[in-house]
């Protein structure tokens, strides 16, 4: 029955140039691009000229935040880049939805009923990771299910996310999915 219904859910034909598109603006929208130096203009001081412009014998200066001067500003300087780019809502759910049901092809998608662990301890949760026999995971499960988010966040190769988490990037990053049976409604809705 289950699986009937991820087949249901998931039976888009995989678009590479589509997913490629909407994972590489996912990345780059994470970019902080903060790479900043100080300008001539943003160098703080520098309001006064510092000699007579005739007389000394040194060259003409109007400024110490010259970028020629010690402790000037930097001629070409680095300014705080926004490397953001829009990925319109269609695409992002249909490349989602090409992801899903590539995992269900090569059987990468598993579907689990009603996954929990015992207590927020991390070996309740090896201890159901091994009843599953898999790796290298990503959890798909409800926000309430404190105990698994608490139990799965220290483990190496694993992460549990809520429907919300959910990223072309985290879903190919992982040998394996494993979604909740109590959240197939809202994968319904976003990868839909």
């Amino acid at each position: 029955m289950a699986k009937t219904d991820l087949n249901k859910l998931f039976d888009r034909d995989f678009n590479e140039a589509l997913v490629h598109q909407v994972t590489v603006d996912y990345m780059t929208n994470h970019r902080s691009g903060t790479k900043a130096q100080k300008n001539r203009s943003a160098v703080s001081g520098g309001g006064a000229k510092p000699r007579p412009q005739k007389g000394s014998g040194r060259a003409r200066a109007g400024t110490t935040r010259s970028p020629i001067w010690r402790t000037g500003g930097v001629t070409f300087a680095a300014q705080n880049k926004n490397y953001n780019k829009k990925i319109n809502k269609k695409m992002y759910k249909a490349a989602l939805n090409c992801i899903f049901s590539e995992l269900l092809r090569k059987k990468k998608l598993h579907y689990v009923d009603d996954f929990n662990v015992e207590s927020s301890k991390t070996k309740s949760f090896i201890k159901e990771l091994t009843k599953l026999k898999i790796d290298n995971s990503l959890f798909i499960v409800n926000e309430e299910k404190i105990n698994v988010f608490l139990a799965g966040r220290n483990l190496k190769n694993v992460e549990v996310v809520s429907p919300h988490g959910i990223n072309p990037y985290n879903l190919m990053k992982y040998n394996n999915v494993v979604v909740d049976s109590k959240i197939l409604d809202k994968l319904q809705v976003l990868a839909s």
